[in-house]
């Protein structure tokens, strides 16, 4: 038991600091103030950050983006207001639901929520209508500080790819996953959710691009949880090395046999731990094919 909970540690810091060598600090969650944040995760249901931002221009331009001046507000004016986020009939009553609880609870400040029990204040924000374990858990953890890992579909799409978790994984076993492998740490838990959000958004799609993903390395593995160890160390191993390997023996057997090959796979292999996986592109291999050939002309 001890072993399988050190393999999912391992492998859970591996896909954590190969993400952020490639995407660097996300400084997640965009917003000025708690409640902003709060807003922002309760209007990103089911659509892009993008919107959400113009949502919430909207009411920072008509100086509304306060919960006593939002409660008062009319419905129909909320709705105009949140139109960017979509579905904003539905997200204007969601949000009237969390300022009514916001008002009833806590006096309309979001920091005061900061005092409750984190597993109280979950199960409450859960009974408010359209807030479901995405939403409580977002505004939980950048919000008010609260170390809960959010999950989301771009979480679950690259685990089930990499054979980490079922693709039936339930959202509190996936979060357990996070919970009982890593510390519960609010800033660990912060940047990973912003990099899983990364990694979804350019490289893991519905139709992937995983021959360019940080990631990709690890689609070579037949078991879940084995093959990265604690150092973090990856190598260019599976698809990218033979295809270095043959392209640049095409170049120099006519040299020194496949020597010359070996020597360019074991330079690339450092730089790849240099900088990270992703680095791996066909200009690496096409320079490294380049080098062999200067080699080759000098020797004639």
């Amino acid at each position: 038991m001890g072993k399988i909970k050190s393999r999912k540690k391992n492998i859970l810091i591996d896909i954590y600091n190969t993400l952020y060598k490639a995407f660097g600090p996300q400084h997640w969650w965009p917003g000025e103030t708690p409640f902003e944040i709060a807003v922002g995760a309760i209007l990103t249901q089911n659509t892009n950050w993008g919107n959400v931002e113009k949502a919430i221009n909207n009411l920072k331009n008509s100086e509304v983006l306060d919960a006593k001046a939002l409660q008062e507000m009319s419905h129909k004016e909320l709705a105009s207001l949140i139109k960017p986020a979509g579905y904003f009939n539905i997200k204007a009553k969601r949000l009237k639901h969390f300022l009514d609880f916001l008002a009833n609870h806590y006096k309309g400040r979001v920091e005061q929520m900061r005092n409750e029990d984190t597993h109280m204040l979950r199960h409450r924000l859960l009974e408010i209508n359209g807030i479901g374990p995405e939403t409580s858990d977002s505004i939980l953890l950048y919000a008010l500080d609260k170390p809960v890992f959010v999950i989301d579909a771009y979480t679950k799409r690259v685990l089930a790819r990499h054979k980490i978790i079922s693709e039936k994984a339930t959202y509190h076993e996936i979060q357990e996953l996070f919970h009982k492998n890593l510390p519960m740490n609010v800033k660990l838990f912060n940047e990973y959710h912003a990099l899983f959000v990364m990694a979804g958004k350019y490289y893991c799609k519905p139709k992937p691009r995983c021959e360019e993903c940080p990631l990709s390395d690890l689609l070579n593995k037949k078991q879940s949880f084995v093959g990265i160890g604690n150092s973090g160390r990856r190598d260019i191993s599976g698809r990218h090395e033979k295809l270095l390997y043959k392209s640049l023996s095409d170049e120099t057997m006519k040299v020194q046999r496949s020597s010359k090959a070996e020597i360019a796979v074991s330079r690339l292999r450092k730089t790849s731990l240099k900088k990270g996986l992703s680095t791996l592109s066909q200009k690496d291999i096409e320079s490294e094919i380049h080098s062999a050939k200067q080699a080759r002309k000098q020797r004639k």
